[in-house]
């Protein structure tokens, strides 16, 4: 049995994050994740995607995210249990028993969900056929950009990811954006630049056409879109890359006797508090009027949540709050000499 003040589920930036605003504060967890490595979405399924919207930071990719906040949350030394899945929780007096898949246990006063979408899985194009080319010519996900390099690339979506992976490959790759509406629901900064691209020639746009189906044997040759009015075209090109968006399972969480909204936790905005005592969400995966899923949304739900949880580790103890900049406690946790 693992004995800690906070179990966070999730791995993700926002888990991370949450893992150093527990640590200034005093409080010691330990993080579970069904995945094999640390970073969620950001590894899994973007590692070399751009991100332009986090504070202070320009432009990183999600690897470069991930490994600046476990390089930030490095002075904790927490323990991360890897490839495990939360399957039961219970509550005896007023700790927490958290079992995983594996068998392992925890004892703990407060639980930080932080999973995201839950266990996700990318959308598939709906051909069987095309099983025996994923991961090499059909891709959901890109973990390395360099393989697309001076290729054909044909992208399907009309999302986020579709267009920012778009506008990334052009620079060295010939793109075909291939949507099934005549519009885009990304952001409109990504639209305009889609567009423009397209007037300069360096993407070449599709719209109301959808995969009908591929030509090719052991390797895919060409492509067959098929457009609202019924007529085909064919495309010839190395790989195809399809952004949907993702299957959300909530697995066993579902089972836990939280309030749910869809597939969402509904929590308060006060501190990120479930309707049960000690179990907090935060991230994708919570829900409240006015919430953005945005990791900088998460960024601040996780630093509410760990405040919520000193109630729950130290009941007799009053959290007083002090900017990093100023808490000799707080430096001290992080190794900061003065």
């Amino acid at each position: 049995m693992i004995k800690t003040d906070t179990l966070i589920i999730g791995a993700g930036p926002v888990g991370l994050f949450c893992v150093h605003q527990l640590g200034i504060i005093g409080l010691k967890c330990e993080v579970v994740d069904n995945l094999d490595k640390i970073g969620g979405q950001c590894i899994e399924l973007y590692p070399d995607k751009p991100i332009y919207d986090i504070p202070a930071v320009p432009e990183c990719t999600g690897k470069d995210l991930t490994d600046k906040l476990i390089k930030q949350i490095k002075p904790f030394k927490t323990n991360f249990h890897l490839n495990e899945r939360v399957e039961e929780i219970k509550k005896i007096e007023k700790k927490w028993i958290v079992k995983t898949n594996k068998g392992t246990e925890f004892e703990v006063s407060s639980i930080i969900i932080a999973g995201g979408v839950g266990a996700f899985e990318p959308r598939k194009f709906p051909i069987k056929e095309l099983q025996k080319y994923e991961e090499k010519q059909i891709f959901y996900s890109i973990k390395d950009k360099k393989i697309f390099e001076e290729k054909t690339v044909t992208i399907f979506g009309g999302g986020d990811s579709a267009l920012d992976w778009a506008i990334e490959l052009s620079n060295k790759s010939r793109v075909i954006l291939v949507h099934r509406r005549d519009e885009f629901r990304g952001m409109q900064a990504s639209i305009d630049k889609v567009n423009n691209l397209n007037k300069e020639g360096k993407i070449e746009i599709l719209t109301k056409y959808q995969l009908a189906s591929v030509k090719g044997n052991e390797k895919i040759d060409k492509i067959v879109i098929k457009h609202d009015d019924n007529s085909f075209k064919e495309i010839k090109t190395d790989h195809i890359l399809g952004f949907f968006g993702l299957i959300m399972q909530l697995g066993p969480i579902a089972e836990w006797g939280l309030n749910l909204d869809k597939k969402n936790i509904p929590v308060n905005t006060e501190n990120f508090e479930t309707n049960k005592e000690g179990i907090f969400a935060i991230g994708d995966i919570c829900t409240y009027p006015g919430k953005l899923k945005l990791i900088l949304s998460g960024f601040h739900e996780g630093a509410l949540a760990a405040r919520g949880c000193f109630k729950y580790a130290r009941p007799d103890e009053k959290l007083r709050f002090e900017f990093t900049t100023t808490s000799k406690v707080a430096q001290e946790r992080l190794g900061i000499k003065k």
